[in-house]
């Protein structure tokens, strides 16, 4: 699990193409190494990717065509700058939102507008994605845990803040680039726990059928507080 607080800003040293599929190295900068070992997940633009040789400066991966389907990473060029998070520690600190590493579509920059210190920037979600993200929610692109500031239909805008395009690949963005989205997690399982109901169904203890998730409706989330009144 990660956080979407990028560490480091580190770069594609070589693509390797195997069988189909890929095997990316990464120089990590300032990315700290010390206690990366064989195995550990490395969240790399955002895609959580298993380290399978570490040369010292930085870490080997290999990338699946599931991956290379649903992310970016199929259009890295060498010397191509990446954002960086090592897996959040057991008693680390909490500061972005809870991040999988696994990428749910790529997205396009609409348009990059100054704002005040800030900039200002728009995306195009996939169709299929829209659904999930929400007013003030939260989103992850590139690997970088962002607040949604506004959401018309697919497209969305995001503030970033001086310090987030200082230590992360945002200052480089150009519209028409293309960027990995990770939708928030607790907005998937909702969807499937209202959803579940319709799919399947149980033995109730009468011995007829029973909704699986007739437990959770709508009006029982809107009496909770979980949606807002219309």
């Amino acid at each position: 699990m990660f956080t979407g607080i990028i560490e480091a800003v580190g770069t594609v040293a070589a693509l390797q193409s195997k069988g189909g599929d890929l095997r990316l190295r990464v120089r990590s900068g300032k990315l700290p190494l010390a206690e990366v070992k064989l195995g550990d997940s490395i969240a790399t633009n955002g895609v959580c990717l298993t380290v399978v040789d570490l040369p010292g400066d930085g870490y080997w991966a290999d990338v699946s065509r599931e991956t290379l389907a649903y992310s970016t990473l199929g259009q890295l060029q060498v010397g191509q700058s990446l954002n960086l998070e090592r897996a959040m520690a057991a008693d680390g600190r909490f500061d972005g939102h809870i991040v999988s590493g696994h990428c749910d579509g790529v997205g396009s920059i609409a348009s990059i507008a100054r704002d005040a210190r800030s900039v200002r920037v728009q995306i195009d979600a996939p169709t299929e994605l829209a659904r999930y993200i929400a007013h003030k929610g939260s989103i992850c692109v590139d690997g970088v845990s962002l607040t949604v500031n506004k959401v018309e239909g697919r497209r969305f805008d995001l503030n970033i803040v001086p310090h987030t395009a200082a230590e992360t690949i945002i200052s480089g963005y150009r519209s028409g680039d293309t960027v990995n989205l990770e939708v928030d997690v607790v907005a998937r399982y909702l969807e499937r726990l209202l959803t579940a109901g319709a799919e399947h169904t149980v033995d109730g203890a009468d011995g007829g059928a029973d909704s699986a998730g007739g437990g959770l409706t709508l009006a029982k989330l809107a009496d909770n507080g979980f949606l807002k009144a219309k």
